[in-house]
């Protein structure tokens, strides 16, 4: 499949295109430029995105831009209680004309699905999304069904308002490759949201129609084929390895990252690598990828939790102790 692109897509045009995707989406968007990148860096992985934070800054905006640049279909599920998994995935109704089963898809079956407030979905329907994540198919009524190709999952939570909330399970915070904090904007940022508000430019129903795909979904095949051929030296690959095995002995975490994680700073760091215009990996494409790879998958001990002790704080003496090749 992605053969007849391996030649045509160089890492100077998976660079150009992140840097045209930035442009685009600086029009309506204001210092969001780190997640944006991340979400790509997501997309050109085949990974999924893991949003945290607080409200008002523009996720579910960034999402909708990012899905049209790309080219893909857009799909979001507002995260509610009474929200089932038949509502995501979709679910098998008998047709009496046709005398047969017929399958009404979920929004899970788009390219880029969204899940809006991911901690407010019950449990039993959190778990609908286990297995198109990993496995990029999904069973209704014991029939399984593979979903698009390319398939991404970007899942907003906000970790600020815990009422009515279920927090995810471990296992279900693995599933995602990356994770990202975001946060209220600077000084000046906020002056001149404030201005651009004022002119109208903020207005999403005019900015969307000018929105236009810079990307397609057989295009980023192609990236993403393009990236797991990015060469990554046997000592990189130990780095990677001390790292992820420095988050299992830390004496401040009680469940360290998981081989996914190791898997996903690979990945994360060739990606990374690409958007630089680089076909090899540096010890610094690694590094940038720490903290969205091991944020949401390290559990701290009950100790460092009492002492307010944070994850950025772990992850960043862990950096600074293991030794860089």
């Amino acid at each position: 499949m992605y053969n007849e692109y391996e030649v045509t897509v160089p890492v100077n045009e998976i660079r150009a295109a992140q840097r045209e995707m930035l442009a685009a989406t600086r029009q309506h968007i204001l210092g969001s430029e780190a997640l944006i990148e991340q979400i790509f860096i997501g997309i050109l992985t085949g990974g999924h995105v893991l949003v945290e934070g607080l409200p008002g800054t523009a996720k579910t905006t960034i999402g909708k831009i990012v899905a049209k640049l790309m080219g893909y279909d857009f799909s979001r599920v507002q995260g509610a209680v009474d929200v089932q998994p038949a509502d995501i995935i979709g679910i098998r109704i008998y047709d009496p004309e046709q005398k047969a089963f017929i399958l009404r898809k979920g929004p899970i079956f788009h390219n880029f699905i969204m899940i809006d407030e991911i901690n407010r979905l019950t449990p039993k329907t959190q778990s609908a999304f286990l297995e198109a994540m990993s496995e990029r198919q999904t069973t209704i009524d014991g029939v399984t069904y593979p979903l698009a190709e390319p398939y991404f999952a970007l899942a907003t939570q906000n970790t600020y308002d815990a009422e009515g909330t279920f927090p995810l399970i471990q296992v279900q915070k693995d599933r995602f490759m990356f994770s990202i904090l975001t946060a209220y904007l600077d000084a000046d940022t906020e002056l001149e949201l404030l201005n651009q508000s004022q002119e109208g430019n903020l207005d999403w129903f005019r900015y969307q129609k000018q929105i236009h795909p810079v990307l397609n979904p057989e295009k980023i095949l192609a990236m993403q084929e393009a990236v797991r051929r990015i060469y990554v030296d046997e000592t990189i690959l130990q780095y990677i390895r001390d790292l992820v095995f420095a988050t299992r002995t830390h004496e401040d975490i009680r469940l360290g990252a998981s081989p996914r994680a190791s898997i996903g700073m690979l990945a994360g760091a060739k990606a990374k690598a690409a958007l630089d215009g680089r076909e090899y990996v540096i010890p610094d494409d690694v590094k940038a990828m720490a903290l969205p790879v091991f944020r949401h998958r390290i559990a701290l001990s009950w100790e460092a939790e009492i002492g307010h002790t944070m994850p950025e704080e772990i992850v960043t003496a862990i950096l600074a102790t293991t030794e860089v090749p």
